[in-house]
């Protein structure tokens, strides 16, 4: 039985009116992070780099204001719903009865596909065929959402389902992939890229504020000693370099405002 379609149209919260997140709140000096979030005092800031809006209409529809986000459903069946299951017990020690999880940080990736019907079509499987990680369970690769280069948000799973997509992380992160590719010193993501991202990122921290952490999948494994770090296979990683730091750094300027943490030093 598939269940993705009943769970999308139940969680179709999702597409909220970000419009809450700029109207700012009487916060007092004793209000928390969390209830800063909430009341919008954080989160309010609409900066630019390199010329690049955050408040473009290519990401917002020009109706109602609200970020516009494309579902786009993976195969989910119940045999890939308990292979993920079972990778969760097995690499985190968490025996759950279903993939939903309280987020904590938001981890940015590339595709290294250069199409978003590529990207699809490898998440889409429900086993993975790749050699480096298959001895570590044969569930796919998982990612809640895709963002194509001219920076259409597409949501492959429900947001609150746990995806596999950055070791040792999973069980506390919303991944974000990226159509498009690079080296160590440059990248083929676009400025629609980023001004999705930080559209994505304000609006998914304002839904969920025990998000703290805004990371690239290249720095997952500074948390190695972190208490976020759920990993118990001690030789399962993979060496990563995406997004890349010019892309990091072109996102973190323009959130600064929401006070997200990085990777530990």
């Amino acid at each position: 039985m598939y269940r993705s379609l009943f769970a999308f149209i139940l969680i179709s919260l999702f597409t909220v009116n970000n419009s809450a997140a700029g109207q700012s709140g009487a916060a007092s000096t004793g209000e928390t992070r969390t209830e800063r979030i909430r009341s919008g005092t954080i989160g309010t800031g609409n900066t630019s780099v390199g010329g690049v809006s955050t408040g473009s209409t290519s990401v917002r529809d020009t109706g109602t204001g609200q970020i516009r986000i494309v579902d786009r459903p993976v195969s989910f069946s119940e045999r890939r719903e308990a292979g993920m299951l079972r990778y969760i017990e097995e690499h985190y020690g968490l025996k759950q009865s279903n993939l939903e999880f309280t987020p904590r940080m938001i981890v940015l990736h590339w595709t290294e596909i250069e199409t978003f019907e590529g990207t699809f079509q490898t998440f889409n499987q429900e086993t993975t065929s790749r050699t480096d990680i298959s001895g570590a369970g044969d569930v796919n690769v998982s990612i809640q959402f895709v963002v194509d280069r001219d920076g259409t948000i597409y949501r492959l799973q429900p947001e609150n389902w746990m995806a596999r997509h950055v070791i040792g992380l999973n069980h506390v992160s919303i991944g974000i992939e990226n159509v498009g590719t690079g080296t160590r010193s440059s990248d083929t993501l676009t400025d629609a890229q980023i001004e999705a991202n930080v559209l994505l990122i304000r609006d998914l921290i304002t839904r969920y504020p025990t998000i703290e952490y805004v990371i690239g999948h290249h720095e997952y494994q500074r948390f190695e000693n972190d208490p976020l770090w759920g990993e118990l296979d001690q030789g399962y990683r993979t060496i990563k370099i995406d997004p890349g730091d010019r892309f990091m750094a072109a996102v973190r300027a323009q959130i600064r405002d929401l006070e997200m943490k990085g990777p530990p030093k």
